[in-house]
């Protein structure tokens, strides 16, 4: 009975032993997928801000040339306006010497 306790018990001792050492295994895996699972969250939460960092650059370059277009169509728009006036001078320069001729 003897022999076979202490087999038995020195097994036992064993397994727990290394039950206890997977335990830690499984605890420094525990702290090294944090850590990884940290970094990933870094890593996205960088590209993140630097999408919307283009996205903001992007939506300002657009802002800028709707409104440098809208400057350009108001000179347009200007330069219309004193080529009417100046053609409403013209034609009634026109219609005075048209007058002029008939009622002479």
């Amino acid at each position: 009975m003897k022999k076979i306790m202490l087999p038995l018990i020195a097994g036992i001792c064993l397994a727990s032993f290394s039950s206890l050492s997977f335990s830690d295994e499984l605890g420094k895996m525990k702290e090294e997928m944090m850590g990884e699972m940290g970094k990933m969250k870094e890593d996205v939460k960088g590209e993140k801000e630097k999408i919307q960092g283009d996205v903001k650059d992007e939506k300002d370059k657009m802002k800028a040339d709707v409104k440098g277009k809208a400057g350009e169509m108001k000179g347009k728009g200007d330069a219309m306006k004193k080529k009417e006036e100046t053609m409403k001078g013209e034609m009634k320069g026109m219609t005075e010497d048209a007058r002029e001729m008939m009622g002479k």
